[in-house]
């Protein structure tokens, strides 16, 4: 065996997790010295240019992905079955590049929640089966739709298994108990100092809010050329269609790996930093951005929206929609296609409003579906525009193909966005909490990894 004291730091630039379990591939990342820039080794420990060495060095890439954590094990099952969770998520294939990448990183994650797990214990707060039972139940028919029998049988089918999920939800329900132990009781925030952000909030109504995805990658002048091009892949992988929340929760550095990387609203000069805040001023929703070169390491961006501080936006407009289609039969031809889709197009612009399309509809042979409370904002992009110029009664362009069918929404009713104050002065404080909560809990787990005995096989 190999035996390995274990030092990191996380970098706590963000922290905007709140301290509810999210299970599947929300563990805390936890690789690499980040921050500042780190001295050099000649500067550490008087190394000479030209070293020789006695054993011939290990590659860390190739060393089996099992290990100790102050005596508990951690498998290679356990890594393949949490491994298979994240790729059963991907829309995309990953390269066996990025997977063994993603293996090291998985495996530092179960190492993360061992710990958290084995403190727990010594400070008598542990989770019992029960509770972690009744979460994977919740977990089953609230985020996905199952009953427990079916999610058992799904995470098989993937190649991983609910001894994996119940594993994280063990990690993560043991950390919030040492949070709401350990860190929350001793965090104040002064009703002044919420006050006074509250008042600056007010004075900056009108002004641009930036609701910005990071993924940060730590670097030094050592491993700068690696890091880049690590960076550099997966932006290819999410520009491939990659999911930037799964690659932020696997890969970031930043504790807003947490919750997929996501900064929240913020102002750009909440930022600190004049590389990032010059790429997000030119950036619009949906782009990605990047690598980044920051103190301390890498970022990649993606602008998820953009508002006005304190001023409705028209895509908070929630409305009344009729969808209108007709679907095409198996064999048709492309003739038969376009010249039922100009029967169909004539039709629904005859129509008098929703009051008149069902039964229009259905002398055509077409079908409807109504959808009320809808906002503007969970549409698709290229029809949130078209959508906010249409008056009640007015219809998009149609869209469609021969394998789908043809539709058209219809504008049945909107209700328009009021004038909004912006947060309350108790969601401000709770913002200020959950941040300082987050660096003393990167902290806290910093020098758990620190004092931990790890042996690799």
């Amino acid at each position: 065996m190999k035996h390995v004291k274990v030092f990191a730091k996380k970098t706590t630039r963000f922290a905007l997790a709140g301290l509810g379990a999210a299970f599947i591939m929300s563990s805390l990342t936890s690789t690499g010295v980040q921050g500042q820039a780190q001295p050099s080794s000649n500067d550490s420990f008087n190394l000479p240019e030209d070293i020789s060495f006695i054993v011939q060095p290990n590659n860390p890439n190739e060393r089996r992905a099992t290990a100790r954590v102050n005596g508990s094990i951690i498998t290679g099952t356990d890594v393949d079955h949490r491994v298979a969770l994240i790729l059963a998520a991907q829309e995309i294939a990953i390269p066996p590049e990025e997977v063994a990448r993603l293996r090291l990183q998985v495996l530092r994650n179960l190492i993360d929640e061992t710990l958290q797990v084995q403190e727990a214990a010594a400070l008598e707060l542990p989770v019992t089966p029960e509770e972690v039972n009744q979460a994977y139940e919740r977990f089953a028919i609230e985020s996905r739709g199952m009953s427990v029998a079916e999610l058992d049988a799904y995470l098989t089918s993937i190649g991983s298994s609910s001894r994996s999920v119940k594993r994280q939800i063990q990690g993560e329900l043991a950390w919030n108990n040492l949070l709401r132990r350990n860190i929350a009781p001793f965090v104040n925030v002064s009703e002044g100092e919420v006050t006074d952000l509250w008042e600056r909030l007010q004075e900056s109504r009108g002004t641009t809010e930036y609701r910005l995805g990071e993924i940060f990658l730590s670097a030094n002048p050592n491993n700068r050329d690696q890091v880049v091009a690590n960076a550099n892949q997966i932006i290819e992988q999410l520009r491939a269609g990659g999911s930037f929340v799964a690659y932020a929760r696997q890969f970031s550095e930043a504790s807003s790996a947490v919750v997929g990387g996501d900064l929240g609203w913020i102002r750009l000069a909440q930022l600190q930093q004049p590389q990032l805040e010059a790429a997000a001023a030119q950036m619009t929703p949906g782009q990605l951005v990047g690598p980044l070169e920051i103190p301390g390491g890498f970022s990649i961006l993606l602008m998820i929206d953009v508002r006005q501080i304190g001023m409705p936006d028209p895509r908070d407009a929630l409305l009344s929609l009729k969808q209108i289609s007709i679907a095409f039969p198996a064999g048709i031809t492309e003739a038969e296609a376009e010249q039922r889709g100009s029967e169909f197009i004539s039709a629904v612009q005859s129509m008098n409003g929703c009051g008149d399309a069902d039964a229009r509809a259905a002398a055509i042979g077409a079908t409807t579906v109504n959808n009320d409370g809808i906002p503007v904002r969970a549409l698709p992009e290229a029809l949130q525009g078209i959508m906010l110029q249409l008056n009640v009664g007015q219809v998009t362009p149609p869209f469609g193909d021969l394998t789908e069918g043809i539709r058209v929404l219809m504008l049945c009713g909107r209700d328009d966005p009021t004038d909004t104050s912006g947060p309350s002065v108790a969601a401000i404080m709770e913002q200020i909490e959950e941040e300082r909560i987050n660096r003393r809990a990167q902290r806290y787990l910093r020098d758990l990894r620190r004092d931990a005995v790890i042996e690799y096989d």
